[in-house]
């Protein structure tokens, strides 16, 4: 099976995922024939531009997984978690965006460029993990070549746009009140994002961790297939627009050498190296958004501890944090010839 001949459902299709899964796609030449953009009842209808002509947003119902071959749900759990068995039960292939599976013994978390081989146990859904652990468990495959990783200091600085399109408008609409010292609103958040940082993204747990960090440590672990790395996150919500940012510090078991750690980095697929200080070249938010890579810089031998290198990363959270991993995961599956149900 070509790419090009898969026909693909988009659930979300509308919001800020599905919009750039659909450029993307439109970016590759897919057939808009075979492309179905769905969305809520209230979107139903809706004409979304693909090349020169018009997408029609259809509402979800049974009937209509009797056309795709694939689907790619970008939307909340409840959705994933009420369409994404009847999807499998019509013979769609699903990949999900959402939480909901990722933990799931039977179901494969996937990074292609890491563990692209665990679409080989697929039951029917392959989820994709969170848009902040994409990018560390990239660098950190490309870097336990060096030597076994013992452990992983994680800080996060999260774009609003993982929150959707709300947290975007809520950051303008606070920065420009604030500029002119006029009275905002907080409606997205639980404190103001404009010109402003805090340490709390998701719900708190009992640990004093939240569910966001949890994500970036069990889903690490999974993807990795490594149980015993030890990983410690601390995620940080920020007034970027696209793009999530972390800084790490890695300790591995041996001393390692920071040219063939760079080396390493360099060549690893999906990553590109920025790291010139002396001419202020390091990757930023601007940089990485509305683009495929995760980007690398201020790789650097950590002092504090042994045998450890920190460095920084930013990685557009709507691309290869979602929509562009999400694709590359259908390419796994054509690539692999693991796109029919019919021998599971």
């Amino acid at each position: 099976m070509n790419f090009h001949d898969v026909t693909i459902g988009i659930i979300g299709a509308t919001g800020a995922v599905g919009s750039v899964a659909l450029e993307l796609l439109e970016n590759q030449g897919h057939p808009p024939e075979k492309i179905v953009p769905i969305a809520s009842p209230r979107s139903e209808g809706k004409k979304l531009k693909y090349f020169s002509q018009d997408l029609i947003v259809r509402k979800i119902e049974k009937e209509l997984l009797d056309n795709l071959d694939a689907i790619i749900i970008s939307a909340t759990s409840q959705i994933s978690e009420k369409w994404a068995p009847i999807a499998v039960k019509s013979g769609v292939v699903v990949i999900d965006d959402g939480s909901v599976f990722r933990m799931n013994s039977s179901v494969p978390l996937v990074v292609p460029e890491v563990n692209g081989q665990d679409v080989e146990w697929h039951t029917g859904i392959i989820s994709t993990p969170n848009c902040t652990t994409t990018p560390l468990v990239m660098v950190l495959d490309a870097l336990r070549k060096l030597s076994s990783i013992k452990r992983v200091n994680v800080s996060t600085y999260q774009a609003v746009s993982g929150t959707g399109s709300r947290a975007r408008t809520e950051l303008i609409n606070q920065t420009r009140s604030m500029i002119f010292d006029q009275d905002y609103r907080i409606d997205v958040y639980p404190k103001p994002i404009g010109f402003n940082i805090f340490p709390h993204v998701d719900d708190f747990l009992e640990n004093g961790y939240t569910k966001e960090e949890m994500k970036m440590v069990n889903e690490s672990r999974k993807i990795l297939h490594d149980d015993q790395i030890r990983i410690s996150v601390t995620c940080v919500r920020v007034p970027v627009h696209i793009s999530h940012s972390e800084s790490l510090q890695i300790e591995f078991t041996d001393n390692v050498n920071l040219k063939e750690a760079i080396k390493l980095l360099s060549d690893y697929s999906g990553i590109t190296v920025m790291d010139d200080t002396e001419n202020d070249i390091y990757p930023t938010p601007l940089d990485s958004a509305g683009q495929d890579d995760v980007f690398v810089g201020r790789i650097r031998k950590d002092i504090a501890i042994d045998n450890a290198i920190s460095l920084w990363l930013s990685c557009d959270n709507l691309r290869k944090g979602a929509s562009l991993n999400a694709i590359q995961i259908l390419e796994e599956l054509i690539k692999r010839d693991r796109m029919g149900l019919n021998e599971l």
